[in-house]
């Protein structure tokens, strides 16, 4: 399935552009489904059809569907307690009835990647594209399947539930409980769970389309959002350029917009995909106000981001570990080197990734950013590097 992954600043018009894509894709015969994170229903006064927690059919190739996270929330509650009420009894607690909950913080964004799980699954659509949150939250969204796998497999090792038969006794001897089996059986699930949205993420048919209005806003948001995906392996497949004014207006005041927007479209135009969208004077609503907007096709999904390891030894006795980090500011890098792991933080993200396994016989020896790209040099370490005769 092409998956694309739409979003950008706050007020951008976003949703507004993921619908319109969506539905020339469904008039072109693709079957599609969009998918938003939207709380309020922006996205059905876009199609002029509500949408919400049930799926909707908008044409015959269209379908829409903005996942309900408070039902969610107190379905996983409800089982949480029917699979704990032994323990529950045994403490004296009462439930909690679906009326009383609350989504907690983070319900929303786990119930948005569900739902991408569950549509890339599905062999019912050919396209889906995803409407995600404003851009900060999306890069925070978009880092929580890895790094929440790796928070359970840091507190649980799975290795341990090969010792599950010596609990008991290792409990006695310690004075305290161990995790019970369905503690280890739980995070079996949430990790297989997590593994699957990663892996729509990862394939090679996802790709990110960044929505801005241009003008110096814009730039700074895409110089943002860029390097926050560039650092999780996410290509932008285009930029789209959003509420673009007529070239020639009278009015002076829109004058200076114009000037503003054309000198971003300008530096724009040799480094990315770009496709501008007229602005319309007004908010689009319903299938002929989005076809007039003329958003862009569905075209084959980019080349993934690489972060190849160039062999260097024979020239200078090095690997090179090469990240691409458009828009990375070196005063804001940093590097730390865990165990197999590498702690990047580029500005204000960060991400640990494991090391390629010819990298984990190595020393760090140094490390530069030139031209957009990080090239952190590996040393053989001579205890763990193969000898050579």
């Amino acid at each position: 399935m092409r998956t694309i992954l739409i979003t950008g600043p706050g007020g951008s018009g976003r949703t507004t552009v993921a619908a319109a894509i969506a539905l020339r894709a469904a008039h072109e015969g693709t079957r599609t489904l969009l998918l938003s994170a939207d709380r309020t229903d922006t996205l059905g006064a876009a199609l002029g059809t509500a949408t919400g927690g049930t799926p909707v059919r908008v044409t015959s190739h269209l379908t829409a569907w903005r996942p309900d996270a408070v039902a969610r929330f107190r379905d996983d509650l409800a089982a949480f307690q029917d699979r704990a009420s032994s323990v529950l009894d045994l403490l004296g607690a009462s439930r909690l009835d679906p009326e009383e909950l609350t989504p907690l913080p983070g319900a929303e964004e786990l119930t948005l990647l569900r739902a991408l799980r569950d549509a890339a699954l599905s062999e019912t659509h050919d396209l889906l594209v995803v409407d995600l949150p404003p851009t900060p939250q999306s890069l925070a969204l978009l880092a929580l399947p890895e790094e929440l796998r790796r928070y359970l497999r840091r507190l649980l090792p799975p290795e341990r539930q090969a010792a599950r038969a010596l609990r008991p006794v290792l409990g006695r001897l310690a004075g305290v409980p161990m995790p019970t089996e369905a503690l280890y059986e739980t995070a079996a699930r949430w990790d297989v769970e997590l593994a699957a949205v990663e892996a729509v993420l990862a394939d090679r048919n996802t790709a990110v389309r960044l929505v801005v209005e241009p003008g110096p806003a814009g730039a700074d948001a895409v110089r943002t959002a860029e390097l926050g995906l560039a650092l999780r392996g996410l290509p932008v497949e285009c930029l789209v350029a959003n509420r673009v004014l007529p070239e020639t207006v009278a009015d002076p005041w829109l004058a200076g917009l114009v000037a503003q927007q054309r000198k971003a479209l300008a530096e724009w135009q040799g480094s990315y995909v770009l496709h501008e969208v007229a602005h319309l004077g007004s908010d689009p609503h319903g299938a002929d106000d989005l076809a007039v907007l003329a958003a862009p096709g569905v075209n084959p999904a980019p080349a993934p981001v690489e972060w190849p390891v160039a062999d260097r030894l024979a020239e200078d006795g090095v690997l090179v570990w090469h990240i691409p980090l458009p828009g990375a500011i070196r005063d804001e890098l940093d590097l730390v080197r865990r165990g197999d792991e590498l702690v990047v933080t580029a500005g204000q993200f960060r991400r640990i990734v494991a090391l390629p396994s010819a990298l984990r016989r190595c020393t760090v020896a140094g490390a530069a950013l030139r031209d957009g790209e990080l090239r952190v040099r590996f040393a053989p370490d001579p205890d763990l590097w193969p000898r050579t005769r």
